[in-house]
């Protein structure tokens, strides 16, 4: 389950990150901070 949520940040913030590049600054921030919370290394919502 770790490794699974560790790829879904991962995705997560990489997409943040393009999107900031792409100038839309709200949705690259959301995503950020989403993968940042999932992560096994954030706080997990799953946990």
């Amino acid at each position: 389950m770790d490794l699974l949520l560790w790829i879904i940040a991962v995705i997560l913030v990489v997409a943040g990150i393009l999107a900031l590049f792409r100038r839309q600054l709200l949705w690259g921030i959301v995503l950020i901070v989403v993968g940042l919370l999932v992560g096994p290394g954030g706080v997990s919502i799953f946990t």
